[in-house]
């Protein structure tokens, strides 16, 4: 029978869509499952054939589940506010949401074309104002917490003005910006003004003077993860480090739950060493040192207060505030030239670059509290203003790059732990020696030492044990327009956010995209964009007189803050009144399963187990992680193509004939190439573009072969396979189980086009297994003892693999079964019914389409999948090979259950035993059931 794959996907794709079939239910009595897939961005460009790696496994997960009996929530959705629309329309005057919506409408063609069993009528997009609406009260609420550290959560700001108009600061254990002091007297006699202030610096969201990645190119900040080498990573503009008041996320509070949290995950390893390193957790001891003549003080972290002895520089972070104080006159230019050069460098490149040693001398010096000896103050950029103080008390002996910046500036290098090298050349870091040089530190190993100078420091009240964390809190504001606009206005400087009434503060129209004539946001060109606070509702911003109408917030949120709760929103999506029920968030809990990239480790898999924690201590929701198992998909890589041409002219060389020329590599589209093969279609090649109309050709055999290389998949590189192109040539089936059949779903793998065929003639087979010529025919008859043996093989491999996301083994061990059953000229509704199901969650058209022959009227997504019997797999009888003196003479079939004896019996009987004996009796038998015979002659 012809395997009509295009009529078949397009009949059952109508039919899901039409019947709804993958909508889920939230009343149900079966079990819950949730998988989810990482919230894709609508690029213009559409899917190509490396996305839908992870929505494939996730959708045969999904697809298994349901087979299972669980009720499967398996939602789809848009992050769909996003730079790359802004920078667009820019370029354009094409309004972001007009470009996102097209966007939007390509991807899901290409999706529903995959035959994906998502539930489309719970689809988000962050960019609605029904979803940001409530990232809008999630802000407020963060506005309206502070972090109690004696209960270890998040609590209502009310808390916290109760406990300040009772007993001022006393007793209070918060995380807090700055350590305040004031009584309960000192609360109510300060102005509203004051008040608000004060609470600033415990808001879970508040705003402050912060160094950011500023980027003049995109009129924006940017996250550390958005700027590569010093350039943005979108158009490669300059970054440049600076202060600005921004808004912010106080992630620090959570660190520590952030930290231990992970012990309770099933996520790879290294994606939570990932985060580990991020949190950055460390113990050590706060010190204080004084300056010479000065009022100042230098507070710094370290995790080595043991070899404080050796304590010789301090170097403070080019931002440190007290850097303007303590430079001298003589020095204000060096130190300011070299501030600049550091504001061009991000914290990411500051920290990675390990080899080049650069600095500044103040001109001050600070006081060793122990030695008593001067240490000059320098600045340098591989001490980071968001660790610590900002300042280091600079031990080269024994830190590496304290070492190589003493050795540079010729600063003093003292040996304070016991060891044999030459600290003067190299410096050495050990917690396994003892002090020396060190006093009353002399002989003692590292924790010993430790906790010894740790009460001296606090015996001298110059400071105390501690705990630090190298993350920072989280910037939460971008200048720029297609983002949520954040739910605040203005009154004397101050902030204040909206009534939840008011919700959603829609992004206004603006007549252009670009930062104002005088500097602010986008937004700042919204003619109506100010608050009516007696009316309660947005008017124009020539009604601002800053008495009863009040400037909004020009500043929208960044990209990750729709991301780092929209798991929740699936569970309740058209919810007018909460952001999800409670009864919803109790019963669907967890995303039992969550599939995406692990270039999110430290973005928005940290942001997202942030805000669900704090959700959870405000008690909308019961559960402290979002995810509790993760799996990183690998990479699907592009085969490029290159064209080879000869330096200096227009003349290209076929790859065989290159190797003694000098030759430029330049990409070309692999569409360009004949059949899939390495050879180039000239005539198309010419065609391309208008600089290779004239291009010359040495050909080899007659043919122009390109050079091939394995590199990620990338517009830019031309080496893109649309998706779509597959699915009409070999069908959405074959499109699934070739990347599934590529390798392990962790790895990154090469596609190869070449290899769909052998794909495509699988399932020609699986489907003409219940064709008899051009006639469905399936018989009731009992399946052999072989045929049940082949597909209770199937069903244990299946499931074990599916359990395990082994999935590239199924499709080999699916060929198998297939390609047995095909010469056994199986037929058997017995073995075909659960072989389609089996077959389902990895090609669901071709499965739906032999389920609806078979004669079932409900969807073969909901049929219970089939269960392993060992049974089946049970010999009743063994083939023994019969060796003499170690040597096989012939093969006998015995029943399995016989014994050694009688066994022995029926061996000794057989004619071709008496005949090989010739007469002898034999010196032993040797008889190991169901494997081997051995008779010693």
């Amino acid at each position: 029978m012809f395997y009509d794959h295009q009529s078949i996907e397009k009949k059952w794709q109508s039919f899901w869509q039409e019947n709804q079939t993958f909508k889920t239910a939230d009343t149900t009595d079966k079990p819950k499952y949730y998988v989810l897939d990482m919230f894709p961005y609508p690029s213009g460009a559409g899917l190509h054939v490396g996305h839908p790696l992870g929505y494939i496994a996730s959708d045969i997960y999904a697809r298994y589940k349901r087979h299972q009996g669980f009720n499967v929530l398996h939602p789809i959705g848009y992050d769909s506010f996003g730079l790359p629309a802004e920078q667009y329309a820019i370029q354009t005057g094409q309004h972001p949401a007009v470009t996102t919506e097209e966007n939007i409408t390509r991807y899901e063609q290409q999706m529903r074309k995959i035959g994906f069993s998502f539930d489309w009528s719970r689809e988000l997009r962050t960019s609605d104002a029904s979803y940001y609406k409530w990232t809008q009260w999630i802000f407020i609420q963060l506005f309206d917490s502070w972090y109690n550290k004696a209960t270890d959560k998040a609590e209502d700001i009310k808390e916290l003005i109760h406990h300040f108009e009772n007993y001022g600061t006393n007793n209070l254990s918060a995380v807090q910006s700055d350590q305040l002091s004031f009584t309960a007297e000192e609360w109510k006699n300060a102005s509203e003004l004051d008040q608000q202030d004060i609470l600033l610096n415990y808001r879970l969201a508040y705003r402050a003077e912060t160094t950011v990645n500023w980027c003049p190119g995109l009129g924006t900040v940017l996250a550390n993860d958005e700027v590569k080498d010093g350039k943005s990573e979108r158009g490669g503009f300059p970054v440049f480090q600076k202060k600005m008041m921004q808004w912010s996320m106080r992630i620090t509070a959570y660190s520590e739950r952030l930290l231990q949290g992970l012990n309770n995950l099933d996520w790879p390893q290294p994606l939570k060493d990932a985060q580990e390193y991020w949190i950055g957790k460390s113990q050590g001891a706060l010190v204080t040192f004084d300056v010479e003549d000065a009022e100042e003080k230098i507070s710094v972290f370290t995790t080595r207060p043991d070899t404080i002895f050796g304590a010789t520089f301090i170097v403070l972070a080019p931002e440190n505030p007290l850097v303007e104080s303590l430079t001298i006159e003589g020095q204000k230019e060096e130190i300011e030239n070299y501030i600049e050069q550091t504001s061009k460098k991000t914290e990411r490149d500051r920290m990675s670059d390990v080899k080049n040693v650069s600095g500044a001398f103040t001109g001050s010096y600070a006081l060793n509290p122990f030695t008593k000896e001067e240490m000059p103050i320098y600045i340098s950029d591989y001490v980071l203003m968001g660790y610590g103080t900002g300042a280091v008390m600079a031990v080269p002996a024994h830190d590496e790059r304290d070492h190589r910046f003493a050795r540079k500036f010729d600063l003093k290098i003292v040996n304070v732990i016991e060891n044999v090298n030459d600290i003067q050349e190299e410096s050495f870091d050990s917690k396994d020696s003892v002090c020396v040089n060190s006093e009353f530190l002399n002989g003692l190993k590292y924790e010993d030492a430790k906790t010894l100078i740790i009460g001296e420091i606090e015996k001298k009240n110059i400071g105390h044990g501690t705990t630090n964390y190298r993350q920072r809190d989280a910037i939460f504001s971008r200048q720029r327009y297609w983002g949520e606009p954040v739910p605040v206005y203005y009154k004397e400087g101050m902030p204040y956010t909206l009534p939840i009434s008011a919700l959603p503060l829609e992004l206004p129209e603006v007549e252009k995209y670009l930062p104002t004539e005088d500097g602010d946001p986008p937004l700042g060109n919204a003619k109506t964009f100010a608050w009516d606070e007696a009316n309660q509702k947005v008017v124009s911003t020539d009604l601002i007189d800053n008495e009863t109408v009040f400037p909004l917030e020009l500043s929208t949120m960044p990209g990750w803050a729709g991301s780092s709760w929209y798991f929740l929103r699936y569970m309740d999506p058209n919810n007018d009144e909460v952001f999800t029920d409670k009864n919803l968030s109790d019963y669907w809990g967890q995303v039992d399963l969550y599939i995406g990239g692990s270039e999110h480790a430290t973005g928005h898999l940290l942001y997202s187990r942030f805000w669900n924690m704090f959700m959870k201590d405000r008690g909308y929701i019961n559960h402290e992680e979002p995810f509790k198992k993760l799996i990183n998909q690998g990479m699907i890589l592009g085969m490029s193509a290159y064209v080879l041409r000869i330096d200096g002219t227009n003349q290209y060389v076929s790859k065989g004939l290159a190797k003694d020329q000098q030759v430029q590599k330049i990409h070309v589209d692999v569409s360009l190439l004949k059949g899939g093969t390495d050879e180039l279609d000239i005539v198309k090649f010419k065609n391309w573009r208008s600089e290779y109309a004239e291009a010359e050709f040495i050909l080899e055999d007659g043919k122009y072969i390109c050079e091939r290389e394995v590199e990620k998949m990338s517009k830019s590189k031309y080496n893109v396979v649309n998706p779509d192109d597959i699915c009409e040539e070999f069908g959405a089936d074959c499109l699934r189980l070739y990347e599934m059949f590529l390798g392990p779903l962790e790895q990154s793998k090469p596609w190869n086009t070449q290899g769909l065929s052998g794909v495509y003639g699988f399932l020609k087979k699986f489907y003409n297994l219940y064709f008899n010529g051009d006639d469905f025919e399936v018989s009731d008859e009992e399946p052999t003892k072989e045929e049940y043996k082949i597909l209770h093989t199937l069903i244990k491999k299946i499931v074990n693999d599916i359990e395990h996301f082994s999935f590239n083994t199924s499709v080999s061990q699916f060929m198998i079964a297939v390609n047995e059953f095909q010469k056994l000229k199986t037929n058997k509704r017995k073995v075909l019914e659960p072989l389609a199901i089996m077959v389902s969650p990895y090609s669901p058209h071709i499965s739906e389409e032999l389920w609806n022959k078979l004669g079932h009227l409900e969807s073969v997504d909901f049929a219970p999948f089939p269960i392993f019997e060992e049974k089946y797999l049970v010999e009743d009888e063994i083939q023994y090979p019969v060796s003499f003196n170690g040597k096989m003479r012939f093969k006998v079939q015995l029943p399995a259950d016989l014994t050694v004896p009688q066994i022995q019996e029926i061996i000794m009987q057989d004619a071709r035993t008496i005949e090989q004996l010739n007469g002898n009796n034999p010196k032993k038998v040797i008889i190991v059931p169901k494997k081997i015979i051995n008779i010693v002659i």
